[in-house]
């Protein structure tokens, strides 16, 4: 089976990690830090936390926001549930923007149009989270700009896009955003196992989502209420949660980042092939915005149905029989049971349930080899022409 995503593990990570359980801290010591650091150089943010999941960086980002009850926060159907569920959590009501039918990130014409609405009616949300899908970045300029007319903050969901670039300049830079949220988890472009980090230009932010990472805890006398006891004294000023990121992650962490520029041309000169060699198949390839440079931690392709004569699923099927481990990404979230039961039903989103009825994730993964990919496109016109 020819997975839809791999990590690259080589004997440099390995030897990081071997390093680590050889040394004296297996959680709290310097290669947080040193993962840290390599974030911000690449990104050239200028705070950077690492923690133990992207969903942990969404919450935190979240209630540094101040995020809460009779808050809301908006963000796209077409995402893992992770992006709207981190407003759940901090008890905030969640609603989505739907998706432009090129790009399919948020479209800029329904966020404005469902702005003009909500404040029409009082009901402006309080954050907005766009999401970069396949690591292509959203519109963020005007988003931002909307975000100054109407009010709301921003947490860019990159968990798909470190490497991109977004006129010019990283992703995670956070000039059009408060906040931009990484993932790590082994199909991602670099993987620290499990793992995510949140990265801000506001130090305010960033010594909130320090607490929250780590019980609310500090022992930083500057933000203590009362004096030191001693060398071992510490305060819980806030209610935190255990979401630190270990050792032994962050060093397989640093050693990724090294290969980072590898690894998205990599994944560019398998897109361009794919580009030229599906051209003549009855699929929508993906549409690149100006001024991007995506990631591409996925290539998606959507089925013209009216041109075959198999359904969306059997297509899938049939490609996951014949060892083309292809997915789909992502399950529009409000037609989950659970968002459902909240109220929201199918037909609310069109654009993105067309989306989900025509989607396929093909393999995509940087060590990926061009004989490997020769192989899913020919499976893939053998399906589509049976």
């Amino acid at each position: 089976m020819i997975p839809y995503g791999k990590q690259e593990i080589t004997q440099q990570d390995i030897d990081a990690v071997v390093d680590v359980l050889k040394s004296d801290f297996l959680t709290q010591g310097p290669q947080v830090p040193a993962f840290e650091e390599a974030l911000r150089a690449h990104t050239g943010a200028t705070y950077s936390l690492a923690v133990n999941s992207a969903t942990s960086a969404l919450h935190i980002a979240c209630l540094a926001l101040g995020l809460g009850k009779g808050d809301k926060l908006w963000t796209t159907p077409v995402t893992f549930v992770a992006s709207a569920n981190c407003g759940l959590y901090c008890g905030a009501d969640v609603d989505f923007v739907d998706i432009d039918p090129q790009t399919y990130n948020m479209s800029i014409d329904a966020l404005e149009e469902k702005l003009i609405h909500a404040k029409s009616i009082n009901a402006l949300p309080k954050v907005v989270v766009p999401v970069h899908l396949c690591g292509q970045a959203c519109d963020m300029k005007a988003i931002y700009a909307l975000s100054k007319e109407y009010g709301f903050k921003i947490i860019e969901d990159a968990s798909h896009a470190i490497g991109g670039r977004y006129l010019d300049k990283p992703i995670g830079n956070c000039e059009y955003s408060d906040i931009t949220v990484f993932s790590f988890h082994p199909v991602k472009i670099v993987t620290t196992a499990e793992g995510g980090a949140v990265m801000t230009n506001s130090q305010d932010l960033a010594d909130k989502m320090a607490l929250y990472r780590s019980h609310g805890i500090t022992r930083d006398q500057a933000q203590m209420q009362n004096e030191s006891h001693g060398g071992w004294y510490y305060e819980q000023i806030d209610l935190g949660y255990n979401y630190r990121m270990t050792e032994l992650q962050a060093a397989l962490g640093v050693a990724q980042m090294t290969r980072l520029n590898d690894f998205v041309s990599a994944r560019h000169k398998l897109a361009t092939r794919y580009n030229q060699l599906l051209s003549t198949l009855p699929v929508i390839l993906p549409y690149q915005l100006e001024g991007t440079y995506s990631g591409l931690h996925l290539y998606v392709i959507r089925l013209q149905l009216d041109k075959i004569t198999k359904t969306h699923k059997e297509v899938f099927d049939a490609l996951r029989e014949l060892g083309i481990g292809v997915n789909l990404h992502y399950i529009p979230v409000h037609t989950q049971p659970y968002y459902q039961s909240m109220g929201f039903k199918v037909g609310d989103f069109p654009e993105s349930e067309r989306y989900y009825q025509e989607a396929i994730s093909l393999p995509m993964f940087h060590v990926m080899t061009e004989e490997q990919q020769d192989t899913v496109i020919r499976v893939l016109s053998n399906v589509l022409e049976s």
